[in-house]
């Protein structure tokens, strides 16, 4: 796999991957700080209108912004390196999370006019537990089509982050970490390869 397919989406990131991005692009971002009584439902619902305006404006900074307020990169950067993980240097992690953030954006805003948002509603959540919560949402498009979609959300202090979306049966985490791994595994195995060509 070559850059310029990593960069521009070619294989599944067309198909799956290009509805995991438009549903669930609040989780390859930061948090902000929201009210202790805030429960996971109202929060997600909050992502959600960011989300759907960010959309509507189709632009990578308007993703990006949305992206740098509302997810836990650890938990999703690290992941999506996969077996690689452990070969990329702390010292690295600050450029590849910023890479990760830019690739998904630009590709976020060449894919928003197939995927025109109409609107998204959280319905429900589950019992939080230490390893989260899930919140169950409806996103629906232009055309009337909808697509349920679910919510991994992370506790961090007295807020959540984003730690995953699922889409059709599938986790947009485990469509980078393959998209990643492939990456890296087919450029000499180091990591540092991935968060260069991100970072173009």
């Amino acid at each position: 796999m070559t850059i310029a397919r990593l960069r521009s989406g070619h294989g599944f990131l067309r198909t799956r991957f290009g509805v995991l991005v438009l549903a669930s692009i609040a989780m390859v971002s930061f948090g902000m700080g929201a009210a202790r009584a805030e429960q996971p439902v109202q929060y997600m619902q909050r992502v959600a209108n960011e989300l759907v305006t960010a959309a509507r404006q189709g632009t990578s900074d308007a993703f990006m912004q949305v992206m740098e307020r509302h997810a836990d990169l650890p938990s999703i950067g690290l992941y999506s390196l996969g077996s690689y993980a452990k070969a990329l240097p702390s010292s690295e992690r600050t450029s590849y999370y910023s890479g990760m953030m830019s690739f998904i954006s630009r590709y976020a805003a060449s894919q928003a006019p197939q995927y025109p948002v109409v609107k998204a509603v959280a319905i429900g959540q589950t019992e939080e537990t230490r390893s989260g919560v899930y919140v169950d949402s409806v996103v629906t498009m232009r055309d009337g089509t909808s697509y349920e979609v679910r919510w991994w959300l992370i506790r961090r202090g007295s807020s959540f982050k984003v730690g995953d979306a699922e889409v059709m049966g599938f986790w947009a985490r485990e469509q980078l970490k393959r998209l990643f791994e492939t990456y890296i595994s087919e450029n000499g195995g180091n990591p540092k390869t991935l968060v260069l060509a991100l970072n173009r």
